[in-house]
């Protein structure tokens, strides 16, 4: 496999497959090659920090859902049904997803280097892998602004892994903990409101 990936920058790629006239799922992650998993965490996440239409955080969250558990897994490279393989994407909308985020990937890359190499051991990547699970699956939830936080814990870890830089999964892991926190607190929250409501409805 050619290593020439490893060696270019995420946004350089996206800048890269926007100017195509389509591009398949499969072809983007050939693209990235040895480092596939990271960028494509990184690419299906980070637009849901984009006011998007109502739905798109589930079909952004699917394929995450299949690629997280590979990463927790320890699978080599990224599997994926053929008919999410073969699924092309225009140029132009990959252009019109990215280019208001592309100039904020560039400011990260340009303080990312490789650091703290023991959290990218197969362990370590087990870990990320198995939080984006967790994250992908709250993701798809219809909940209003739910997808926020989940997609940019994903992203920073998808982008740790792809620079292997070591700053960048901690800042992940931090907000994979804000996460749960808040996961915690609404649910709560939802399950205070029902034990009201039921209570309420007893005594009616």
């Amino acid at each position: 496999m050619d290593d020439e990936p490893d060696h270019t920058s995420i946004s350089a790629i996206v800048r890269e497959l926007t100017e195509r006239e389509s591009v398949s799922i499969g072809e983007i992650v050939d693209r990235f090659g040895t480092r596939a998993f990271g960028a494509l965490l990184f690419i299906f996440a980070l637009p849901n920090l984009l006011p998007l239409p109502p739905g798109s955080s589930t079909i952004l969250g699917a394929p995450l859902l299949l690629l997280a558990p590979q990463v927790a897994l320890g699978v080599d490279a990224p599997w994926l049904p053929r008919s999410v393989d073969n699924r092309r994407i225009t140029g132009a909308d990959l252009n019109k997803v990215f280019k208001p985020l592309l100039p904020w990937v560039e400011r990260f890359e340009k303080i990312s280097r490789p650091r703290i190499g023991v959290l990218f051991s197969a362990w370590g990547q087990r870990l990320i892998g198995a939080i984006c699970s967790v994250l992908a699956f709250v993701l798809i939830l219809p909940i209003p602004l739910g997808n926020l936080l989940p997609g940019l814990t994903i992203g920073v870890l998808g982008f740790s892994l792809f620079q292997r830089d070591g700053f960048f999964a901690v800042a992940g892991y931090v907000l994979a903990a804000f996460s749960a926190f808040l996961l915690y607190v609404a649910a709560d929250a939802v399950i205070a409101g029902v034990r009201l409501l039921v209570n309420w409805l007893g005594g009616a």
